[in-house]
């Protein structure tokens, strides 16, 4: 595999989207924007959103469906590394965003679940009925945190039900290929979890002592010094997580019996995307440092999602 440079100069990107015209979509977390990446590295800034857009799909409309945690404060490093640092002081909700990429119009569709607000959306997979599951981390303040959630919402505005709550940092969510089986990437804990879907928007859920009704996939060895972010699947099912702190991507199987790591040169690996002929090119974000990388020759090839145009 070989590692080259797309862009750099990026403000803590996010949620990368491969296009077919070859560009990559990108949030900026720290700018507020929803970036495209020209393949010759130059950027367009399709929206600007405010707050922390944090992961990002395409819908069966062909918008850019966003998750949008509100905002963090930043701080810089002594290595110049941008990295989070909790919740912004000018922060007012988190949010689900509508990006038409044609124009850059903006449209919020959803910011209260049952009456409670959305704390801190952080990443969505849609399904091939046309419905997202996505994650809302919360938000950590100085002294506590809130906890989180798993959510199904459909695209229009109108539907959003809670799947799974409460939960401990819910971060990256994925579907295996048949969608039969729901998988979010646990932050804190480093682990990954899993439910079976029994219908769109459902889950059938495990029963006590599971803290939530999911199933335990698999618990990162040291788990307090990596933390799981964001994840992409393989064509076979496997479990591709970008792995902060220790810096990479980590492939797990889908029983959770098999797991490597692919060390990468940034602590904030947050993300990554299958594109390219045959979807065996991975992109990646280095957040920290500000870049967006692809990794050419991926062993396997990456899962077509549902309507990634």
């Amino acid at each position: 595999m070989r590692m080259r440079e797309i862009a750099s100069g990026l403000q803590f990107p996010e949620g990368p989207v491969a296009m077919d015209d070859g560009s990559i979509l990108v949030v900026e977390i720290a700018r507020g924007t929803l970036t495209r990446v020209r393949s010759d590295g130059r950027l367009q800034v399709v929206a600007d959103l405010d707050g922390g857009p944090n992961g990002a799909a395409i819908g069966p409309d062909g918008a850019v469906y966003v998750c949008n945690n509100g905002g963090f404060r930043w701080v810089t490093e002594a290595d110049g590394c941008l990295r989070p640092a909790g919740q912004a002081a000018d922060y007012t909700c988190g949010r689900i965003e509508r990006v038409e990429l044609a124009t850059g119009k903006v449209e919020r569709l959803y910011e209260r679940v049952d009456g409670h607000p959305l704390h801190g959306p952080n990443d969505l997979v849609f399904d091939a009925h046309g419905g997202f599951w996505f994650t809302d981390l919360g938000k950590i303040r100085e002294h506590d945190m809130d906890r989180g959630a798993v959510y199904y919402a459909r695209p229009d505005g109108r539907s959003i039900h809670a799947v799974a709550r409460p939960v401990t940092t819910p971060n990256g969510i994925a579907l295996s290929p048949d969608g039969a089986t729901l998988y979010y990437a646990e932050t804190e804990g480093a682990r990954v979890w899993a439910f079976e879907v029994v219908a769109p928007g459902t889950v059938r859920k495990a029963p006590w002592p599971s803290p939530h009704g999911g199933r335990l996939v698999v618990a990162a060895p040291g788990g307090h010094y990596q933390r799981f972010d964001s994840m992409a699947v393989d064509a076979f099912g496997n479990l591709c997580v970008a792995t902060m702190m220790h810096g990479g991507i980590t492939v797990v199987s889908p029983d959770g019996r098999w797991y490597n790591h692919l060390p990468l040169p940034d602590l904030f690996t947050t993300n990554l995307c299958f594109g390219g002929p045959g979807l065996r090119t991975a992109y990646v974000t280095l957040s920290g440092s500000g870049r967006l990388v692809a990794i050419d020759d991926w062993p396997t090839p990456g899962l077509r999602l549902a309507f990634n145009a």
